[in-house]
């Protein structure tokens, strides 16, 4: 049956009265018997079963029961069970931690608990959630309130009391310490009273149990001073530091093994780092900002020198320029430091004092050693600036600001108020001394001329601090504009063009191609000629046709190189080349203007030199032209190519010379037709000749053949016999042969063999023989050239020393004993005893070394 419900033992179910909604608890074992009002709402659920040392908590429990009415529970409160008889559970009541218990689960092991057991030197802490009296420990606990069990101990735990958790204890190793804040007023386990946030340090050590208002903020360990360390501390509170000195929040200082070996923190101190030694060896130094005086006060914007040997800790706010050591600067012969004063100071030099003011720049020379002060800044290293023959530095006065130009050769050393100018040049200049001088498109014949003017330094890129050059080609001018004195120098080549601080290149912007094109070339340097230019021109002759013309023109310049205005008077015409064009080919348009198209196809020469150069006598050569502007001389006219610009008279001049052509064709075809007919009847003449002899042959080979056959005949006939024996007997004959073909050839084999070990034995020992020949003379050699140059190295030491040198050192001992006397006033004894001044000398050796000895 469905109504039927079997609750076995140990076990309960919840019933629902739906007339009265009162749900009642029963307990197995029974069969019950479920009527129409009554509905199962819970179960059949294991009773709840607490093991020996556990508990459970049981929330809304029930006030009072009374089968068949409403249960009265304690809303909100909860009680805790403890190991006892299994127990059901009320309506309305419900596990902690097993909330589903009821329902769906009906697994009650996750609310049952372990006692908490305390162990020794450990603690529970715990709140109290409701007023009530702590009965073992005989207080009145009020809700809120805070304390904590100490171990060992098990703990029974109150339905009024909340477990915040088990405390363990901070061990304090050696070279430890803990620093503990209250979270409120307390007292701590010392006996001393602390305030609500108090920092305090813990060094015993041990375990230590923090109380009910203490936490831990950190465990730290105590730092070892050794000589090389140091700390770096700093004060968060006025306070009293170990050292037994005042300290106010916000100082700072610096801990070193001298004060104490070992530091283990106070409260109101932080370690900010950990500073180490700082060793300046020998030949180094230390510039130390914001040095500490001896009263601890930061000199802020001071600086202090420390050259070594010596060490030092860094102080707080202190610290090394550059945040290193620094090494001495070491120079050479060939090095030089510049310097600036930064502060007014007395310098001492070479015995002498020299007042240096703010803003001063000098020269330190090597060979030393140097080490600046503090009022001193090292501006720039400086080595000597070699220069050859041909190169040259450009050099700026930073006091007065003039640039000047220092060709070697030698070696240049920049003084303390000189600097290396930067050249600049423009873009275009730049690009045209890479290239060699020349700038356009790849169809521009000159353009070849300026590849010998190429220089590899400046195509792999110019120092601008170094001077410019430009290898000037052989027949050529450039012009050089200097910008500051406003006049300009012509130079012819080859030579080399070295600019000035303050010049320049004249770049030509000259008209290239054909026809010209007005600054398709860009060029450095001017050519003197003898030279061509090429252009085509557009004329119209009288008649209206219109002619492309291509010419030459021979040119060169008129120049006097000795005469300033003369060389100038070149580079008057920017465009010369356009220049030229224009002109002769203004003139020859005016004179084809005056010819027709017939005329000047015949005498085109003639009439276009008769323009360019003017009328002359037949027979006479043309003269030259020469403009006066820029003293170009057009010394001939070569006439290239003539062509119609019309398409039509183009077309028609194109058609008459294809039909002369065919004419001039036709006729050869028909002269190679007849020629081919005749050749053709004598080779059919020659052809039936040579079948008639051809058949004749026939004839007579066919005769021989049948002859050979009866010959095969009779041989056929003759028997096998007489084959077989032949046969066998030049098998016989060939194998013999072979057989003496072989041994011949083994013969000469051996020969070969052994003459071959023979001639490479020969060649071995001749090489040996020949490598030690070398050998030994080469170490004969070695000899001679080790005894040449011991022998030129104490020649060339007694040159250097000189003889005078090597007498003064011989007599160098005597000499200072012969000043010392001098200098006891023992030079007139010296002068009037003829016995013996060596006596006297030695005496002078006598009496210094006695005072050597005391």
């Amino acid at each position: 049956m469905r109504n039927l419900t079997q609750i076995p033992p140990l076990q309960f179910v919840h019933i629902l009265d739906l007339n009265t909604t009162v749900v009642r608890l029963i307990e197995g074992p029974q069969t019950l018997l479920l009527q129409t009002n009554e509905r199962l709402v819970a179960g059949p659920v294991p009773m709840i079963t607490v093991p020996l040392g556990h508990y459970c908590v049981v929330h809304n429990p029930i006030k009072e029961y009374v089968h068949g009415e409403k249960c009265d529970l304690y809303l909100g409160q909860k009680i805790i069970k403890f190991h006892e008889e299994p127990f059901a559970l009320y309506p309305g009541e419900w596990l902690a931690g097993a909330e589903n218990f009821l329902k769906e689960s009906h697994d009650f092991r996750d609310a049952i608990k372990p006692m908490p057991v305390i162990k020794a030197n450990c603690a529970l802490r715990l709140v109290a959630d409701l007023d009530h009296h702590d009965s073992e420990n005989k207080v009145e606990r009020k809700a809120g309130d805070k304390w904590q069990l100490v171990g060992p101990i098990t703990y029974k735990p109150r339905a009024e009391v909340t477990i915040e958790g088990l405390i363990s204890p901070t061990v304090i190793k050696a070279g430890q310490v803990i620093k503990m804040r209250a979270t409120q007023d307390t007292v701590d386990m010392n006996g001393r009273f602390r305030v609500t946030g108090e920092e305090w340090l813990v060094k015993k050590p041990g375990e230590y149990l923090p109380g009910v208002f203490e936490e831990v903020v950190s465990v730290n360990s105590s730092y070892t001073i050794t000589p090389h360390t140091a700390l770096h501390l700093r004060a968060t509170m006025t306070l009293t530091d170990v050292m037994g000195s005042q300290r106010h929040a916000g100082e700072e200082w610096l801990l070193t093994s001298d004060m104490t070996p070992e530091y283990l923190g106070q409260v109101g101190v932080d370690v900010v780092k950990v500073v180490k030694l700082t060793v300046v060896k020998k030949g180094q130094y230390a510039v130390i900002l914001n040095p500490v005086d001896e009263k601890g006060k930061a000199q802020l914007g001071q600086k202090a020198l420390q050259v070594g040997l010596c060490s030092f800790f860094l102080h707080p706010y202190e610290s090394l320029d550059k945040n290193t050591v620094q090494n001495a600067r070491i120079l050479s012969e060939q090095e030089s430091l510049v310097l600036q004063a930064i502060n007014n100071f007395t310098e001492a030099f070479d015995g002498k004092k020299i007042k240096r003011k703010t803003g001063d720049r000098w020269l330190i020379n090597g060979p030393c050693s140097y080490i600046p002060p503090v009022e001193v800044e090292i501006i720039k290293q400086r080595s000597n600036i070699p220069l050859n023959k041909n190169d040259g530095i450009y050099v700026q006065n930073l006091q007065s600001g003039k640039v000047r130009l220092v060709m070697g050769p030698c070696a240049y050393r920049l003084t303390a108020n000189e600097e290396l100018w930067v050249k600049e040049l423009s873009k275009e200049t730049e690009e045209l001394l890479s290239l060699g001088g020349g700038m356009g498109t790849g169809d521009i014949r000159k353009l070849a001329y300026f590849e010998q003017s190429i220089d590899p330094n400046v195509v792999k890129g110019r120092d601008k601090t170094k001077v410019v050059t430009y290898r000037c080609p052989s027949n050529t001018a450039v012009q050089v504009n200097n910008y500051q004195k406003k006049t300009a120098r012509v130079l012819f080549g080859p030579d080399l063009v070295v600019l000035g601080p303050h010049e320049n290149f004249n770049v030509l912007r000259l008209s290239a191609g054909k026809p010209k094109v007005k600054g398709a070339l860009k060029s450095l340097c001017l050519m003197l000629g003898p030279d061509f230019i090429t252009d085509i021109i557009e004329v119209e002759t009288s008649d209206h046709a219109r002619l492309r013309i291509q010419l030459s023109f021979n040119n060169y310049f008129e120049v006097d190189k000795t005469d300033e205005a003369s060389a100038k008077k070149i580079f008057s015409v920017p465009d010369f080349i356009g220049f030229a064009c224009r002109q002769l080919g203004s003139r020859i348009r005016a004179r084809v203007a005056l010819t027709t198209f017939d005329e000047f196809h015949r005498y085109s020469a003639p009439i276009i030199q008769a323009a360019v150069f003017g009328p002359h006598e037949a027979g006479e050569p043309a003269g030259v032209l020469k403009f006066d502007s820029n003293n170009l001389v057009i010394s001939g006219v070569d006439v290239q190519s003539i062509e119609p610009v019309d398409v039509k008279m183009r077309d028609s001049l194109s058609k008459s010379v294809q039909l002369a052509i065919e004419i001039a064709t036709k006729s050869i075809e028909a002269a190679a037709s007849h020629e081919a007919a005749r050749e053709e009847q004598i080779a059919r003449g020659q052809l039936e000749r040579q079948k008639l002899v051809t058949e004749k042959d026939s004839e007579r080979e066919r005769t021989k053949l049948y002859e050979l056959k009866a010959q095969a005949a009779a041989v056929e006939s003759s028997g096998q016999a007489k084959a077989e024996a032949q046969a066998q007997a030049e098998k016989l004959l060939i194998e013999s042969q072979s057989h003496i073909e072989v041994a011949r050839l083994e013969a000469e084999a051996t020969n070969i063999e052994h003459n071959s070990q023979l001639l490479s034995q020969v060649m071995l020992q001749k090489s040996e023989i020949d490598y030690n020949r070398k050998m030994i003379a080469m170490e004969i050699e070695k000899k001679k050239k080790f005894a040449a140059l011991e022998v030129n190295k104490f020649r060339e030491m007694v040159k250097a020393l000189s003889p005078a040198t090597i007498v003064a050192m011989a007599n160098a001992g005597p000499q200072n004993q012969l000043n010392l006397l001098q200098g006891l006033g023992l030079e007139s004894v010296l002068l009037t005893d003829g016995n013996s001044p060596i006596n006297l000398i030695n005496t002078a050796a006598g009496l210094v070394g006695s005072n050597q000895k005391e």
